[in-house]
């Protein structure tokens, strides 16, 4: 008889700032089960209606071993193309059955991919501040904790101007001068980079704040710095300025974060357009289209790097570490340096020791959830105040 899927149940909880959404797959064998990441943190309602209202009717009684199978049905069945809410509902039932295969299996769900390339998957951490010798102080800070590959904002994405002149009547929001960004940013990389000398890795966010136009040029005057990688430097509707970003300099390009569709990755992965591929695992689906996108990758050349900041949760975090210490084409995880709570939650959730962060050896994703310690910590309504981005003008701009 084949083991089948007798119950799905979602766990909304908020150990920190992001709504995390938790899919827990329940088996027809008694104890066993499976966790997956379905977080949206920004429309995390609408994932867990997704999940209860569509997708669990449809998985329910279906055999857990025929993974591939429920992906590609669950993405084409509800006929109109899917976006980040569908996907990530797909992602929780994705990731949970590869935790139960590996179970079954009695192996990490690494070793079910085809086993490690590597025994840790070196990260990256942020360091922000206000000023570029703040920013400087906070990147040694990290280095004298054992970090080689930094990530250098300053204040925060897109900058706190302390130039703009609003006009009477605007509007609250998240206000930034794009092109007082490109001065500010680029004195803080110069910066940073003279003051800590060129063996740290240093990597920066642009966060799509650009016109495409200007993002090129922010590109050609950062390749002096030699950074890991210049990352979310264009909107996905930009894409098609990578190649002119390509054309005129040799700085590292990363993209993937909001990217919900193939065609969106494949044109860049296939014409050599960027250097990583950083997609947030759960927003494109779950393990099985992440597997796919690393080889198609592999095949171009491209590294991964998946996105991992505070709204992955720990489970998609373990995800993002089985597919990185296997996947050939490996190249940085983001860390977004887990709480002690978070720690407490979510038992097996992966330690990072002098810039690597570390697998353990047990079966599927090697994760749990504290349910009764989630439970004290559920998700509250609020209205997102950082992306309601606007220009000096009040116009609305992209996050």
């Amino acid at each position: 008889m084949p083991v089948t899927i007798k119950d799905v149940q979602v766990i909304a909880t908020q150990p920190g700032r992001s709504h995390l959404i938790i899919v827990k797959v329940i088996t027809s064998e008694p104890g066993l089960y499976g966790l997956g990441c379905a977080t949206f943190t920004q429309r995390w309602h609408a994932v867990v209606a997704a999940i209860e209202k569509h997708l669990k009717p449809f998985v329910l009684g279906r055999d857990v071993s025929r993974i591939e199978e429920m992906f590609r049905m669950a993405m084409v069945h509800s006929y109109w193309r899917n976006g980040p809410v569908l996907n990530n509902a797909i992602s929780g039932i994705d990731q949970a059955l590869w935790d139960i295969k590996g179970k079954m299996a009695g192996m990490p769900v690494y070793d079910l991919l085809g086993g490690k390339v590597r025994e840790a998957a070196a990260v990256y951490v942020h360091a922000d501040g206000t000023s570029p010798e703040e920013v400087a102080s906070n990147v040694q800070k990290y280095m004298d904790q054992g970090f080689r590959f930094i990530r250098v904002q300053m204040g925060g994405y897109g900058g706190k101007s302390s130039l703009m002149t609003k006009p009477e009547g605007a509007p609250d929001g998240a206000y930034y001068d794009p092109r007082e960004y490109c001065r500010n940013m680029l004195k803080m990389i110069a910066h940073v980079r003279k003051t800590v000398g060129d063996e740290v890795e240093l990597l920066h966010d642009i966060h799509e704040r650009l016109m495409p136009i200007d993002a090129v040029r922010f590109a050609k005057d950062v390749e002096p710095y030699n950074l890991f990688f210049l990352e979310d430097s264009l909107a996905p509707e930009d894409i098609d300025y990578f190649r002119h970003i390509r054309q005129q300099c040799s700085t590292r390009i990363a993209m993937g974060e909001l990217f919900n569709n193939p065609r969106e990755w494949q044109p860049l992965i296939e014409e050599r357009l960027i250097d990583f591929i950083r997609m947030h695992v759960s927003q494109m689906g779950g393990i099985t289209p992440a597997r796919d996108v690393a080889l198609f990758a592999n095949m171009y050349g491209a590294k991964t790097a998946w996105h991992g900041p505070g709204d992955t949760s720990p489970v998609g975090h373990a995800a993002n570490l089985h597919l990185d210490v296997w996947a050939p084409n490996f190249g940085i995880q983001e860390w977004y340096r887990a709480s002690e709570l978070e720690y407490e939650m979510f038992p097996g959730l992966p330690e990072v020791r002098d810039g690597y962060m570390y697998p353990n050896d047990k079966p599927g994703l090697g994760i749990d959830i504290d349910e009764e310690l989630a439970a004290k910590y559920p998700c509250e309504d609020e209205i997102e105040m950082w992306t309601q981005t606007r220009w000096p003008d009040g116009t609305p701009a992209r996050p």
